[in-house]
């Protein structure tokens, strides 16, 4: 497309406001599908043995450290990829249609024991692949629609935004569609592959407003062919850059924390404490994240106003708050439905200051492009911006290994193999729905036919992960922000008047 006129970019800036940050919303949805209720769906409707679940984490634990590993790959790909479509564009597309045929196979199989641990391993890594196509291409297109601070805030913020309605609305419908007595089709395994399939419609139809709306400001901004690099160089590329590898650091200490509530934990947590229904699960979460709706809007409008060292201070002390008041939710006798509700307050606090860290962490790597060019004369978007996925698959690499090793050290999978059963029972039509129901309560609360319930124990470790861990890591990335990451916004501000300043010298 060539360079703009001022006027044009303006009008094009308008557009892609509108239509960049709705292709997210069913791109979001597969990722929340993925990384929030996979590891649930394997274990609350497969049988496993302590072998087959160590198994299966490890390939969760591998396939991600590969994508992690990938992403900086593609982003290398994506940087030298010539098309009149553009660089963005066409990995957009292509990974947006194999993930679905991905994740529509990975939940309607009926498969059981090895047989089904061999399959997720195929499956798992498949998806490594085929999203890290269309994860890359959409968050690296961002720097190229603006490197004005304010419109690159807006980008990312709208973005996010629509990726939270995403994100959100499956946090919302998966569990209360998937758990209890509101289960698609009277079983956990049938509803997951149901809605499954509709994720799976739904993602490649919402990236049609990317793909057809969004025009950049410039098709190439480093004119000319660029030679090919290799993968030492893409790290070298990286590892030169000093507030790219601070922060990097800094946004996998926070993200790992951030993950472990909704990464597995904070639902059974919920299941064992307060009942098998995924309808609690589902006001966890819808409370627990409006907030944070809130935050994605305004926030444009806040980081004007107030720096971002400053707001991750603030935001430290709200989520701080919430964290205490979930932890007390364990910890107090509360008479009544007290004890839930103070839990979901407090997640609602502690996931709003969270995602402010997260917002604040995603234009701190966008900025290091315009840092890049001014040190060493190149932007490399795409493989600057390949470090947020980077940094969230190794995060959820490790959240994963986090989750199960608490599942296996509390021993949860006694409890979820025994859940696990009876949901394959009544999907094969041997017991009835309420049957099923009233056995899972005995499961978790105990009954006189011998089960004898979640101990307090088991539910208090459960609690003591997804509060103090993730506390203590938010408080060592904002300490080491402050102190490490000297591109806030006059350096930034300053670094962008240079490069202006030289390109119009050499106009």
């Amino acid at each position: 497309m060539g360079e703009l006129n001022l006027k044009e970019k303006k009008d094009v800036t308008k557009q892609n406001l509108i239509y960049y940050p709705l292709g997210t919303v069913g791109r979001d949805a597969v990722y929340c599908l993925i990384s929030s209720y996979l590891l649930t769906f394997v274990l609350f409707t497969h049988s496993l043995d302590a072998a087959q679940v160590a198994a299966i984490t490890g390939i969760m634990i591998a396939a991600r450290v590969f994508d992690a590993l990938n992403d900086p790959i593609m982003g290398n790909i994506i940087e030298r990829t010539r098309s009149k479509y553009g660089k963005f564009k066409p990995w957009l597309v292509a990974g947006g249609l194999s993930t679905s045929v991905v994740i529509y196979l990975m939940f309607n199989v009926n498969l059981q024991g090895w047989s089904f641990v061999w399959f997720f391993g195929l499956m798992y890594f498949a998806f490594s692949i085929t999203y890290t196509m269309s994860d890359i291409s959409y968050w690296g297109m961002i720097p190229a629609l603006g490197s004005d601070a304010n419109a690159r805030n807006q980008f990312t913020s709208r973005a996010t935004l629509f990726a939270g309605i995403g994100s959100t609305l499956a946090s919302i419908l998966i569990p209360l569609f998937t758990t209890g007595g509101s289960a698609i089709g009277g079983s956990t395994g049938v509803a997951y592959g149901r809605i499954a399939l509709m994720i799976a419609i739904l993602a490649p139809l919402f990236l049609l407003f990317t793909v057809l709306g969004v025009r950049e400001h410039r098709e190439n901004p480093d004119h000319g062919q660029k030679k090919k690099v290799s993968l030492a160089q893409t790290f070298k590329i990286i590892a030169r850059n000093d507030q790219l590898v601070w922060v990097a650091v800094i946004f996998l200490i926070q993200q790992i924390g951030n993950g472990l509530v909704i990464g597995g934990i904070g639902s059974t947590y919920i299941y064992f404490t307060f009942g098998y229904d995924g309808g609690l699960y589902s006001l966890f979460t819808t409370v627990g994240m409006s907030a944070t709706a809130v935050l994605m809007i305004i926030y444009p409008m806040i980081s004007r106003r107030i720096h971002r060292k400053k707001l991750m201070g603030i935001m430290s002390v709200v989520a701080v708050i919430g964290y205490v008041m979930m932890l007390a939710a364990g910890l107090l006798p509360i008479p009544g439905n007290g004890g839930f509700w103070l839990l979901v307050v407090g997640y609602m606090l502690s996931n709003f200051g969270q995602y402010c860290f997260y917002l604040i962490m995603m234009i701190s790597i966008m900025n290091t492009v315009e840092y890049n060019e001014y040190k060493f004369g190149e932007r490399e978007e795409g493989i600057i911006t390949s470090l947020r996925p980077f940094i969230t698959k190794m995060s959820s690499a490790l959240i994963v290994a986090l989750t199960s090793a608490t599942y296996l050290i509390l021993g949860v999978t006694d409890y979820t193999n025994q859940i696990s059963n009876l949901e394959q029972e009544c999907a094969q039509g041997l017991i009835t729905e309420e049957q099923k129901l009233s056995e899972i309560s005995g499961v978790i609360f105990g009954t006189a036919e011998g089960h004898v319930g979640v101990s307090a124990g088991k539910g208090m470790g459960l609690l003591l992960t997804m509060t103090v861990l993730p506390c203590v890591l938010m408080l060592i990335s904002y300490f080491l922000y402050k102190k490490k990451y000297t591109l806030d916004e006059e350096e930034y501000e300053r670094i962008c008047e240079e490069l202006r300043t030289k390109q119009v010298m050499c106009e």
